[in-house]
């Protein structure tokens, strides 16, 4: 059996790991455009902080891929996918037979136009290694940075630069940070803390040209910079896979053994559109769980023992500066409202379950607790909800559930 998989990713290593514990003998090939080991994405920020290296930004040791007898070629791109014949045509020319094939491919970041973009001469994205060191390269104690994207990869950007050089500011045509994962209130809160740390803001905002080293905004604003960074956002890096005829909307449509329209593809992670629990529906959910959990549920239907990834939900756990956050869900139905002067939380019930939550600050304690109640899709008439919504704790679930469900959330 020829396995092979297109990107070398977290994606890619749920599916290698699966694979192996049902097929010790079939040949695994991973191909991936980067120069680097496997590595965690969301790490690349604390790596212009300092806080990390290079070696322990590995998602695996250095065994990984010749204890599990894989073949890795890195740098090299898959240019077509030849369904008929399956066969990968690469860009030094050769071609890969295949079997069985994951596309693994991630995303891209989107560049929205802008006149005179490509004349900025100190132009990054953030969302690869090799886009940090490059980024990091021209960092300057007298930099002051542009950053276009108020979402989560532009602040983790600043986050990682702030110290390191004079200014940071951030530009975003919504009228609030993190408008796609908080509410008013908690996006508030958020602004509020980064800017008491140093970062300013233009919300509601956007560059109507570049002239030289100045953004020009909409708003009349001119704003002066010496690196620009690009951080609207990302797609799901779909191309192979549409000029190959696989079904794709915004992503590579799979069901939820991660299989394509085509019976010998498979795709997992932030390339692919999979069904999520709470709304029924495919959703893109580009996220570092839910790309493990794809990919090792491709690997178990590609060894032909079938699984099904069936408790997708969004969900982010992330920091900016000692101030932690976690969201889950969908924000549906009625609400609940807790506010201290260091946190907030808003939880979402809906047909007497829990469908969603926003957590921040001191709020995050035991935030597990919330998300295992999404995900489980538990019945909140078979707890004390008042006691839970106030002050999680596994004392207000009956002792089965307390013991079965929710022992690793405490």
């Amino acid at each position: 059996m020829q396995y092979v998989i297109i990107g070398n990713s977290i994606t890619s290593v749920g599916c290698i790991e699966s694979i192996r514990k049902h097929d010790t003998t079939g040949a695994i090939t991973v191909i991936g455009e980067e120069n680097h080991p496997i590595y965690a994405r969301p790490l690349i920020s604390y790596l212009l902080q300092g806080k990390t290296d290079e070696q322990k930004m590995t998602y695996r040791d250095e065994g990984f891929y010749q204890k599990h007898g894989v073949q890795v070629l890195t740098g090299r791109r898959v240019e077509k996918i030849e369904v008929e014949g399956q066969l990968l045509r690469l860009d030094d020319g050769s071609s890969m037979q295949y079997d069985k094939l994951l596309i693994a491919t991630g995303s891209i970041p989107f560049i929205p136009p802008m006149k005179n973009l490509e004349e900025v001469e100190h132009r990054h994205t953030f969302l690869s290694l090799s886009d940090a060191k490059e980024l990091e390269a021209e960092l300057q104690p007298s930099s002051r940075v542009l950053i276009i994207g108020a979402g989560l990869i532009g602040l983790k950007c600043a986050e990682g630069i702030l110290e390191r050089v004079q200014s940071v500011t951030v530009v975003d045509l919504a009228d609030r940070i993190l408008s796609s994962i908080l509410d008013e209130e908690g996006s508030a809160r958020v602004q509020t803390h980064l800017e008491q740390i140093g970062i300013r803001f233009h919300l509601g905002d956007s560059v109507r040209e570049f002239c030289g080293q100045e953004a020009l905004l909409t708003s009349g604003k001119v704003v002066g910079f010496d690196i620009l960074v690009l951080a609207v956002g990302v797609k799901p890096n779909i191309a192979l896979a549409k000029d190959a005829g696989l079904a794709v909307n915004k992503g590579i449509l799979i069901d939820q053994a991660c299989r394509t329209s085509n019976p010998h593809i498979w795709a997992g992670g932030d390339c692919s559109e999979g069904w999520e629990l709470l709304s029924g529906e495919r959703r893109n959910l580009a996220l570092l769980p839910n790309a493990y959990m794809q990919g090792e549920t491709a690997g178990y239907s590609m060894a032909e023992n079938e699984q099904r990834f069936e408790n997708a939900i969004a969900m982010n756990a992330i920091g900016f500066f000692g101030l932690h956050i976690i969201t889950a869900g969908i924000y549906q139905g009625e609400d609940l409202c807790f506010a201290t002067e260091k946190g907030y939380k808003r939880l979402f019930i809906k047909d007497d379950h829990l469908v969603g939550c926003i957590l921040i600050g001191d709020q995050v304690a035991r935030g597990g607790i919330y998300t295992n109640l999404i995900r489980s899709r538990t019945d909140l008439r078979t707890l004390d909800f008042a006691m839970i919504s106030e002050q999680p704790a596994l004392m207000a679930f009956a002792q089965k559930v307390r013991s079965e469900q929710l022992g690793r959330a405490q």
